[in-house]
């Protein structure tokens, strides 16, 4: 093989990091800033559409509080976003 038959191959390889992983990465590192910046009282809302304010914020998991006395345990990948007041 020469390097004109590599050439498509080693291209697609380029493109596919450069449209795929790149961009999947950057949200990743995003998505652990935002977490690693979560403390109590941050109005959040779940991948699961659930909104409400931090009340605990631990390791492994936090608490969020859904309506007045009503707290759901989760992991913190699980918030989506940060709402801004």
């Amino acid at each position: 093989m020469d390097i004109v038959a590599l050439a498509p191959i080693v291209l697609l390889v380029v493109a596919f990091y450069f449209l795929l992983i790149r961009p999947q990465k950057q949200r990743q590192r995003q998505q652990a800033e935002m977490v690693s910046a979560l403390a109590p009282g941050a109005q959040v809302m779940t991948t699961a559409g659930i909104m409400g304010t931090v009340a605990v914020v631990a390791e492994d998991e936090l608490s969020l509080e859904i309506s007045p006395g009503v707290f759901v345990r989760m992991v913190p990948a699980s918030v989506a976003k940060v709402i801004e007041p």
